[in-house]
Protein backbone atom coordinates (compact mmCIF):
# COMPACT_ATOMS: atom_id res chain seq x y z
CA UNK A 1 0.00 0.00 0.00
CA UNK A 2 1.30 3.11 -1.07
CA UNK A 3 2.24 5.45 2.16
CA UNK A 4 0.95 8.64 3.19
CA UNK A 5 4.04 10.76 3.13
CA UNK A 6 5.17 8.84 -0.67
CA UNK A 7 2.12 10.13 -2.10
CA UNK A 8 3.32 13.58 -1.73
CA UNK A 9 5.84 12.65 -4.56
CA UNK A 10 3.25 11.94 -6.73
CA UNK A 11 1.61 15.26 -6.70
CA UNK A 12 3.22 16.63 -9.59
CA UNK A 13 2.44 13.64 -11.54
CA UNK A 14 -1.25 13.41 -10.65
CA UNK A 15 -1.78 17.27 -11.76
CA UNK A 16 -1.61 15.91 -15.03
CA UNK A 17 -3.78 13.21 -15.21
CA UNK A 18 -6.53 15.36 -17.13
CA UNK A 19 -3.72 14.99 -20.10
CA UNK A 20 -3.43 11.43 -19.18
CA UNK A 21 -4.08 8.52 -21.55
CA UNK A 22 -7.01 6.16 -19.91
CA UNK A 23 -5.04 3.54 -18.92
CA UNK A 24 -2.36 5.64 -16.72
CA UNK A 25 -5.44 7.17 -14.45
CA UNK A 26 -6.23 3.07 -14.33
CA UNK A 27 -3.42 2.46 -13.03
CA UNK A 28 -2.48 5.38 -10.47
CA UNK A 29 -6.53 6.09 -8.90
CA UNK A 30 -6.28 2.97 -6.15
CA UNK A 31 -3.03 4.16 -5.16
CA UNK A 32 -4.21 7.48 -4.76
CA UNK A 33 -7.52 6.13 -2.80
CA UNK A 34 -4.78 3.99 -1.13
CA UNK A 35 -3.52 7.57 0.18
CA UNK A 36 -6.73 8.96 1.21
CA UNK A 37 -7.75 6.21 3.43
CA UNK A 38 -4.14 6.16 5.21
CA UNK A 39 -4.91 10.14 6.02
CA UNK A 40 -8.44 9.35 6.99
CA UNK A 41 -7.52 6.64 9.58
CA UNK A 42 -4.71 9.46 11.44
CA UNK A 43 -7.42 11.84 11.53
CA UNK A 44 -11.11 10.16 12.59
CA UNK A 45 -11.99 8.09 15.24
CA UNK A 46 -11.21 4.03 14.85
CA UNK A 47 -15.13 3.78 14.81
CA UNK A 48 -16.39 5.53 12.22
CA UNK A 49 -13.28 4.59 9.75
CA UNK A 50 -14.03 1.48 10.11
CA UNK A 51 -17.74 1.63 10.21
CA UNK A 52 -17.65 4.18 7.04
CA UNK A 53 -14.34 4.48 5.32
CA UNK A 54 -12.86 1.45 5.34
CA UNK A 55 -15.61 -0.72 3.33
CA UNK A 56 -15.63 2.23 0.16
CA UNK A 57 -13.78 0.96 -2.65
CA UNK A 58 -12.31 2.98 -5.63
CA UNK A 59 -14.10 2.62 -8.80
CA UNK A 60 -12.69 5.24 -11.43
CA UNK A 61 -10.72 8.67 -11.58
CA UNK A 62 -11.00 10.67 -15.09
CA UNK A 63 -8.77 13.76 -13.41
CA UNK A 64 -12.09 15.84 -12.34
CA UNK A 65 -14.48 13.29 -10.55
CA UNK A 66 -13.52 10.16 -8.26
CA UNK A 67 -16.10 7.70 -8.45
CA UNK A 68 -16.07 5.45 -4.79
CA UNK A 69 -18.71 2.80 -4.54
CA UNK A 70 -20.67 1.73 -1.11
CA UNK A 71 -22.07 -0.84 0.21
CA UNK A 72 -25.67 0.07 0.69
CA UNK A 73 -27.16 3.34 -0.79
CA UNK A 74 -27.63 3.49 3.37
CA UNK A 75 -23.97 4.00 3.99
CA UNK A 76 -23.27 6.46 0.56
CA UNK A 77 -26.04 8.44 2.18
CA UNK A 78 -24.23 8.78 5.37
CA UNK A 79 -20.83 8.92 4.12
CA UNK A 80 -21.74 11.60 1.44
CA UNK A 81 -23.76 13.70 3.84
CA UNK A 82 -21.11 13.44 6.83
CA UNK A 83 -17.58 12.99 4.96
CA UNK A 84 -18.16 14.51 1.63
CA UNK A 85 -16.78 17.96 1.88
CA UNK A 86 -13.70 15.96 4.27
CA UNK A 87 -12.72 13.59 2.01
CA UNK A 88 -12.76 16.79 -0.76
CA UNK A 89 -10.22 18.45 1.71
CA UNK A 90 -8.34 14.68 2.04
CA UNK A 91 -7.84 14.58 -2.01
CA UNK A 92 -6.46 17.83 -2.32
CA UNK A 93 -3.74 17.19 0.12
CA UNK A 94 -2.93 14.33 -1.30
CA UNK A 95 -3.27 14.72 -5.14
CA UNK A 96 -2.75 18.51 -4.94
CA UNK A 97 -5.90 20.09 -6.59
CA UNK A 98 -9.90 20.18 -5.95
CA UNK A 99 -12.10 17.33 -7.66
CA UNK A 100 -15.75 16.37 -7.13
CA UNK A 101 -16.64 12.81 -5.50
CA UNK A 102 -19.27 10.56 -6.89
CA UNK A 103 -21.03 8.16 -4.69
CA UNK A 104 -22.32 4.90 -6.16
CA UNK A 105 -23.72 1.89 -4.86
CA UNK A 106 -21.98 -1.31 -5.88
CA UNK A 107 -25.24 -2.96 -7.03
CA UNK A 108 -23.64 -6.73 -7.33
CA UNK A 109 -23.21 -6.82 -3.06
CA UNK A 110 -25.47 -4.29 -1.79
CA UNK A 111 -26.68 -4.57 0.97
CA UNK A 112 -30.26 -4.12 0.62
CA UNK A 113 -31.11 -3.43 3.85
CA UNK A 114 -29.60 -0.78 6.20
CA UNK A 115 -26.36 -2.37 7.40
CA UNK A 116 -27.99 -6.18 6.98
CA UNK A 117 -24.78 -8.90 6.55
CA UNK A 118 -26.58 -11.78 6.91
CA UNK A 119 -24.68 -14.64 6.93
CA UNK A 120 -25.19 -18.60 6.45
CA UNK A 121 -25.06 -19.10 10.23
CA UNK A 122 -28.64 -17.04 10.45
CA UNK A 123 -31.43 -15.07 8.01
CA UNK A 124 -31.77 -13.28 11.15
CA UNK A 125 -28.59 -11.86 11.63
CA UNK A 126 -28.04 -8.16 11.25
CA UNK A 127 -24.38 -7.00 11.66
CA UNK A 128 -23.65 -3.28 11.40
CA UNK A 129 -20.21 -3.15 12.38
CA UNK A 130 -16.96 -4.96 11.70
CA UNK A 131 -17.82 -8.93 13.20
CA UNK A 132 -14.51 -10.60 13.75
CA UNK A 133 -15.34 -14.61 13.88
CA UNK A 134 -11.78 -14.98 15.85
CA UNK A 135 -13.14 -13.21 18.62
CA UNK A 136 -14.41 -16.00 20.54
CA UNK A 137 -14.62 -16.91 24.70
CA UNK A 138 -11.78 -19.13 23.56
CA UNK A 139 -9.69 -16.52 22.26
CA UNK A 140 -9.95 -14.17 24.92
CA UNK A 141 -7.24 -14.38 27.67
CA UNK A 142 -8.88 -14.08 31.32
CA UNK A 143 -6.89 -12.27 34.14
CA UNK A 144 -7.96 -10.98 37.49
CA UNK A 145 -8.73 -7.33 35.05
CA UNK A 146 -11.18 -8.72 33.14
CA UNK A 147 -12.68 -11.91 34.97
CA UNK A 148 -15.73 -10.67 36.06
CA UNK A 149 -16.75 -9.54 32.72
CA UNK A 150 -15.81 -12.36 31.29
CA UNK A 151 -17.69 -14.41 33.83
CA UNK A 152 -20.88 -12.70 32.60
CA UNK A 153 -20.58 -12.28 28.66
CA UNK A 154 -20.22 -15.81 28.91
CA UNK A 155 -23.50 -16.47 31.06
CA UNK A 156 -25.18 -14.10 28.84
CA UNK A 157 -24.15 -16.42 26.17
CA UNK A 158 -25.20 -19.25 27.49
CA UNK A 159 -28.51 -18.15 28.39
CA UNK A 160 -29.84 -15.57 26.75
CA UNK A 161 -32.90 -13.69 28.76
CA UNK A 162 -32.16 -15.16 31.74
CA UNK A 163 -29.95 -13.23 33.94
CA UNK A 164 -28.19 -9.79 34.26
CA UNK A 165 -30.37 -8.05 31.69
CA UNK A 166 -29.02 -5.31 30.58
CA UNK A 167 -25.54 -6.54 30.48
CA UNK A 168 -22.88 -3.36 31.08
CA UNK A 169 -19.76 -3.81 30.11
CA UNK A 170 -17.58 -0.59 30.32
CA UNK A 171 -13.74 0.39 30.28
CA UNK A 172 -11.05 2.51 28.05
CA UNK A 173 -10.69 1.25 24.72
CA UNK A 174 -8.31 -1.58 23.69
CA UNK A 175 -9.17 -3.65 26.53
CA UNK A 176 -11.65 -6.61 25.09
CA UNK A 177 -15.22 -4.81 25.18
CA UNK A 178 -15.54 -5.81 21.69
CA UNK A 179 -13.98 -9.19 21.90
CA UNK A 180 -16.82 -10.19 24.06
CA UNK A 181 -19.40 -8.51 22.32
CA UNK A 182 -18.19 -10.32 19.25
CA UNK A 183 -17.76 -13.95 21.70
CA UNK A 184 -21.70 -13.35 22.64
CA UNK A 185 -22.63 -12.70 19.16
CA UNK A 186 -20.76 -15.91 18.07
CA UNK A 187 -22.09 -18.39 21.45
CA UNK A 188 -26.03 -17.09 20.82
CA UNK A 189 -25.85 -17.77 16.95
CA UNK A 190 -24.39 -21.00 16.89
CA UNK A 191 -26.67 -22.23 19.84
CA UNK A 192 -29.76 -20.23 18.74
CA UNK A 193 -29.50 -20.20 14.77
CA UNK A 194 -33.22 -18.33 14.49
CA UNK A 195 -32.93 -15.89 17.01
CA UNK A 196 -32.99 -12.04 15.58
CA UNK A 197 -29.26 -10.86 16.87
CA UNK A 198 -28.85 -6.85 15.99
CA UNK A 199 -25.19 -6.12 16.10
CA UNK A 200 -24.27 -2.52 15.94
CA UNK A 201 -22.86 0.59 17.86
CA UNK A 202 -24.19 3.73 19.10
CA UNK A 203 -23.30 6.18 16.57
CA UNK A 204 -25.32 3.86 13.67
CA UNK A 205 -28.17 3.65 15.63
CA UNK A 206 -28.20 7.64 15.68
CA UNK A 207 -27.44 7.37 12.03
CA UNK A 208 -29.86 5.10 11.14
CA UNK A 209 -32.66 6.64 13.29
CA UNK A 210 -31.59 10.00 11.61
CA UNK A 211 -32.04 8.57 7.95
CA UNK A 212 -35.21 6.86 8.82
CA UNK A 213 -36.64 10.42 9.81
CA UNK A 214 -35.80 11.71 7.08
CA UNK A 215 -37.45 9.47 4.42
CA UNK A 216 -40.40 8.72 6.79
CA UNK A 217 -39.62 5.36 7.26
CA UNK A 218 -39.39 4.67 11.00
CA UNK A 219 -41.96 1.82 10.67
CA UNK A 220 -39.07 0.16 9.35
CA UNK A 221 -36.51 1.18 12.03
CA UNK A 222 -39.03 0.42 13.90
CA UNK A 223 -39.73 -3.49 13.15
CA UNK A 224 -36.33 -3.89 12.92
CA UNK A 225 -35.25 -3.04 16.40
CA UNK A 226 -37.90 -3.32 18.45
CA UNK A 227 -38.56 -7.10 17.43
CA UNK A 228 -34.89 -8.12 18.49
CA UNK A 229 -34.28 -11.22 20.30
CA UNK A 230 -30.56 -9.87 21.36
CA UNK A 231 -29.81 -6.54 20.92
CA UNK A 232 -26.07 -6.03 21.03
CA UNK A 233 -24.73 -2.28 21.09
CA UNK A 234 -21.08 -0.86 21.38
CA UNK A 235 -20.04 2.49 22.52
CA UNK A 236 -23.77 3.51 24.14
CA UNK A 237 -22.08 6.59 24.98
CA UNK A 238 -22.07 7.70 21.64
CA UNK A 239 -26.28 8.75 22.28
CA UNK A 240 -25.75 10.89 24.91
CA UNK A 241 -27.15 14.56 24.60
CA UNK A 242 -29.31 13.31 21.76
CA UNK A 243 -32.57 13.55 22.97
CA UNK A 244 -34.14 12.17 19.97
CA UNK A 245 -31.85 9.21 19.84
CA UNK A 246 -32.41 8.93 23.37
CA UNK A 247 -35.88 8.74 23.31
CA UNK A 248 -36.40 6.30 20.33
CA UNK A 249 -33.94 3.80 22.41
CA UNK A 250 -35.50 4.02 25.54
CA UNK A 251 -38.53 2.86 23.78
CA UNK A 252 -36.68 -0.14 22.09
CA UNK A 253 -34.63 -1.05 25.53
CA UNK A 254 -38.56 -1.34 27.13
CA UNK A 255 -40.04 -3.20 24.13
CA UNK A 256 -36.74 -5.81 23.81
CA UNK A 257 -36.09 -5.91 27.83
CA UNK A 258 -40.06 -6.60 28.79
CA UNK A 259 -40.26 -9.52 26.50
CA UNK A 260 -39.15 -13.56 27.95
CA UNK A 261 -36.01 -14.69 26.09
CA UNK A 262 -34.85 -11.35 25.24
CA UNK A 263 -31.54 -9.54 25.89
CA UNK A 264 -29.55 -6.39 25.44
CA UNK A 265 -26.06 -5.96 25.66
CA UNK A 266 -23.68 -2.99 25.91
CA UNK A 267 -20.64 -1.38 26.31
CA UNK A 268 -19.44 1.82 27.04
CA UNK A 269 -16.11 3.67 27.63
CA UNK A 270 -17.44 4.45 31.57
CA UNK A 271 -19.99 3.77 33.92
CA UNK A 272 -23.51 4.64 33.43
CA UNK A 273 -22.99 7.72 36.09
CA UNK A 274 -20.40 9.05 34.36
CA UNK A 275 -21.70 9.30 30.79
CA UNK A 276 -23.29 12.66 30.81
CA UNK A 277 -26.54 14.40 29.60
CA UNK A 278 -27.61 10.80 29.18
CA UNK A 279 -31.75 10.67 30.36
CA UNK A 280 -32.37 9.50 33.75
CA UNK A 281 -34.32 7.00 32.70
CA UNK A 282 -31.92 5.40 30.48
CA UNK A 283 -29.27 5.46 33.06
CA UNK A 284 -31.24 3.84 35.64
CA UNK A 285 -32.52 1.12 33.17
CA UNK A 286 -28.50 0.36 32.61
CA UNK A 287 -27.98 0.86 36.48
CA UNK A 288 -30.95 -2.04 37.52
CA UNK A 289 -29.14 -4.76 34.96
CA UNK A 290 -25.14 -6.15 35.74
CA UNK A 291 -22.65 -3.64 35.45
CA UNK A 292 -18.91 -5.38 34.53
CA UNK A 293 -15.41 -3.44 34.22
CA UNK A 294 -12.40 -4.14 32.39
CA UNK A 295 -9.86 -2.74 33.55
CA UNK A 296 -6.02 -2.52 31.87
CA UNK A 297 -4.87 -6.42 32.60
CA UNK A 298 -1.65 -6.56 34.61
CA UNK A 299 2.09 -8.00 33.77
CA UNK A 300 0.92 -12.08 33.57
CA UNK A 301 -1.74 -11.33 31.94
CA UNK A 302 -0.61 -9.46 29.28
CA UNK A 303 2.59 -11.77 28.69
CA UNK A 304 -0.06 -14.74 27.87
CA UNK A 305 -2.23 -12.49 25.59
CA UNK A 306 1.08 -12.24 23.65
CA UNK A 307 2.03 -16.03 23.77
CA UNK A 308 -1.61 -16.54 22.54
CA UNK A 309 -1.74 -14.47 19.78
CA UNK A 310 1.95 -15.97 18.45
CA UNK A 311 0.48 -18.72 19.04
CA UNK A 312 -2.15 -18.38 16.75
CA UNK A 313 0.26 -16.85 14.11
CA UNK A 314 2.41 -20.06 13.93
CA UNK A 315 5.53 -18.11 16.05
CA UNK A 316 7.56 -18.43 18.86
CA UNK A 317 8.71 -15.68 21.31
CA UNK A 318 10.79 -15.94 24.15
CA UNK A 319 10.20 -15.13 27.37
CA UNK A 320 12.50 -12.12 28.06
CA UNK A 321 10.55 -10.39 24.92
CA UNK A 322 7.27 -10.81 26.21
CA UNK A 323 8.39 -9.42 29.43
CA UNK A 324 9.32 -6.58 28.08
CA UNK A 325 6.77 -5.95 25.82
CA UNK A 326 4.11 -6.79 28.42
CA UNK A 327 6.08 -3.70 30.57
CA UNK A 328 6.43 -1.24 27.89
CA UNK A 329 2.97 -1.44 26.81
CA UNK A 330 0.68 -0.34 29.25
CA UNK A 331 -2.83 -0.52 28.77
CA UNK A 332 -4.11 -1.28 25.08
CA UNK A 333 -4.32 -5.06 24.28
CA UNK A 334 -4.82 -4.19 20.81
CA UNK A 335 -1.46 -2.43 20.52
CA UNK A 336 -0.06 -5.81 22.02
CA UNK A 337 -1.12 -7.83 19.31
CA UNK A 338 0.03 -5.56 17.04
CA UNK A 339 3.12 -5.49 18.26
CA UNK A 340 3.26 -9.47 17.82
CA UNK A 341 2.12 -9.25 14.25
CA UNK A 342 5.20 -6.64 13.54
CA UNK A 343 7.46 -9.67 15.18
CA UNK A 344 6.08 -11.54 12.85
CA UNK A 345 6.22 -9.71 9.74
CA UNK A 346 10.23 -9.18 10.63
CA UNK A 347 10.79 -12.88 10.66
CA UNK A 348 8.82 -13.62 7.51
CA UNK A 349 10.24 -10.86 5.27
CA UNK A 350 13.63 -9.91 7.44
CA UNK A 351 14.23 -12.99 8.36
CA UNK A 352 14.62 -11.48 11.97
CA UNK A 353 14.26 -13.24 15.29
CA UNK A 354 12.47 -11.52 17.87
CA UNK A 355 14.39 -10.02 20.66
CA UNK A 356 14.22 -7.17 22.40
CA UNK A 357 15.98 -4.90 19.91
CA UNK A 358 13.08 -6.04 17.49
CA UNK A 359 10.73 -5.71 20.10
CA UNK A 360 11.94 -1.65 20.53
CA UNK A 361 11.54 -1.17 17.14
CA UNK A 362 7.99 -2.50 16.74
CA UNK A 363 6.88 -1.47 19.57
CA UNK A 364 7.91 1.94 17.99
CA UNK A 365 6.40 1.68 14.65
CA UNK A 366 3.17 0.26 16.80
CA UNK A 367 3.06 3.75 18.59
CA UNK A 368 3.75 5.79 15.88
CA UNK A 369 0.79 4.05 13.75
CA UNK A 370 -2.03 3.70 16.49
CA UNK A 371 -1.78 6.07 18.81
CA UNK A 372 1.44 8.77 18.76
CA UNK A 373 3.50 9.34 21.97
CA UNK A 374 2.92 13.22 22.04
CA UNK A 375 -0.52 14.08 22.63
CA UNK A 376 -2.29 15.28 19.47
CA UNK A 377 -5.15 17.73 18.91
CA UNK A 378 -6.92 14.97 16.72
CA UNK A 379 -6.33 12.36 20.20
CA UNK A 380 -8.44 14.74 22.40
CA UNK A 381 -10.48 16.11 19.77
CA UNK A 382 -11.62 11.87 19.39
CA UNK A 383 -11.84 11.70 23.36
CA UNK A 384 -14.34 14.49 23.52
CA UNK A 385 -16.48 13.64 21.40
CA UNK A 386 -16.84 10.01 22.56
CA UNK A 387 -17.47 11.30 25.93
CA UNK A 388 -19.97 14.22 24.99
CA UNK A 389 -21.32 12.46 22.10
CA UNK A 390 -20.55 15.03 19.58
CA UNK A 391 -18.75 13.97 16.12
CA UNK A 392 -15.24 15.15 15.90
CA UNK A 393 -16.14 16.92 12.69
CA UNK A 394 -18.74 19.18 14.37
CA UNK A 395 -16.34 20.33 17.10
CA UNK A 396 -14.03 21.20 14.29
CA UNK A 397 -16.54 23.35 12.72
CA UNK A 398 -18.11 26.44 12.76
CA UNK A 399 -21.48 25.32 14.31
CA UNK A 400 -22.13 27.22 17.48
CA UNK A 401 -25.18 24.59 18.88
CA UNK A 402 -24.86 25.29 23.13
CA UNK A 403 -23.71 21.31 23.47
CA UNK A 404 -21.47 21.37 20.06
CA UNK A 405 -20.03 24.69 21.55
CA UNK A 406 -19.58 23.16 25.02
CA UNK A 407 -17.49 20.36 23.57
CA UNK A 408 -15.33 22.60 21.55
CA UNK A 409 -14.51 24.90 24.46
CA UNK A 410 -13.54 21.66 26.58
CA UNK A 411 -11.64 20.79 23.48
CA UNK A 412 -9.56 24.17 23.90
CA UNK A 413 -9.34 23.79 27.46
CA UNK A 414 -7.72 20.10 28.00
CA UNK A 415 -5.11 21.29 24.27
CA UNK A 416 -3.96 24.12 26.51
CA UNK A 417 -3.42 22.08 29.91
CA UNK A 418 -1.81 19.06 28.20
CA UNK A 419 0.15 20.34 25.40
CA UNK A 420 2.38 23.06 24.71
CA UNK A 421 0.43 25.07 21.97
CA UNK A 422 -0.07 28.50 22.09
CA UNK A 423 -3.30 30.13 22.82
CA UNK A 424 -2.97 31.14 19.23
CA UNK A 425 -1.83 27.93 17.58
CA UNK A 426 -4.78 26.54 19.16
CA UNK A 427 -6.99 29.46 17.62
CA UNK A 428 -5.71 29.08 14.30
CA UNK A 429 -6.21 24.88 13.93
CA UNK A 430 -9.96 25.54 14.32
CA UNK A 431 -10.38 28.80 13.19
CA UNK A 432 -10.49 30.81 16.37
CA UNK A 433 -8.71 33.87 17.39
CA UNK A 434 -6.71 33.85 20.56
CA UNK A 435 -9.46 35.60 22.71
CA UNK A 436 -12.13 32.97 21.59
CA UNK A 437 -9.82 30.52 23.11
CA UNK A 438 -8.59 32.17 26.31
CA UNK A 439 -12.53 32.87 26.93
CA UNK A 440 -13.34 29.13 26.42
CA UNK A 441 -10.38 28.01 28.47
CA UNK A 442 -11.65 29.99 31.36
CA UNK A 443 -15.18 29.31 30.65
CA UNK A 444 -14.87 26.17 31.34
CA UNK A 445 -11.84 26.10 34.07
CA UNK A 446 -15.40 28.61 36.06
CA UNK A 447 -17.67 25.45 35.43
CA UNK A 448 -15.21 22.97 36.75
CA UNK A 449 -14.89 24.53 40.23
CA UNK A 450 -18.67 25.02 40.13
CA UNK A 451 -19.70 21.74 39.09
CA UNK A 452 -18.12 18.56 40.78
CA UNK A 453 -19.47 16.42 38.00
CA UNK A 454 -18.08 18.52 34.80
CA UNK A 455 -14.69 18.97 36.64
CA UNK A 456 -14.93 14.73 37.01
CA UNK A 457 -15.59 14.30 33.49
CA UNK A 458 -13.22 16.75 32.40
CA UNK A 459 -10.74 15.02 34.67
CA UNK A 460 -11.46 11.90 33.05
CA UNK A 461 -11.03 12.47 29.78
CA UNK A 462 -7.66 13.70 30.34
CA UNK A 463 -6.75 11.02 32.33
CA UNK A 464 -7.64 8.64 29.64
CA UNK A 465 -6.15 10.90 27.30
CA UNK A 466 -2.65 9.80 28.83
CA UNK A 467 -3.74 6.60 29.68
CA UNK A 468 -4.60 4.87 26.27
Amino acid sequence: MLQYEDAMIFKEKIKKFRHCPEEVLMDSFAEIWDSVKIKCQSEISEVAYKQWIEPLKAVSFDGNVFTISATSSFAAQIVKDKYSEYLKNVFVEVIGFNIEINFIVDEQNEIKEPFSNKTENSDSFSNNIEFNENYTFETFVVGSSNQFAYAAAKSVAENPGKNYNPLFIYGNSGLGKTHLLNAICFNIRKNKPDAKIIYTSGETFTNELILNLKNGTMQNFHEKYRTADILLLDDIQFISGKESTQEEFFHTFEAIIQKPGKHIVLTSDRPPKEISSLNERIRSRFENGLLADIQPPDIETKIAIIKRKATALSFDIPQDVCQFIAEKIKNNIRQLEGTVKKLKAYKDLENVEPTIISAQRAIKDILSDNQPLPVTIDRVISEVSRTFGISSDDIRSKKQTSDIAKARQVTFYIISEITDLTLAAIGEEFGKDHTTVLYSINKVKDIMTKNTDFNNTVTDIIKNIHES
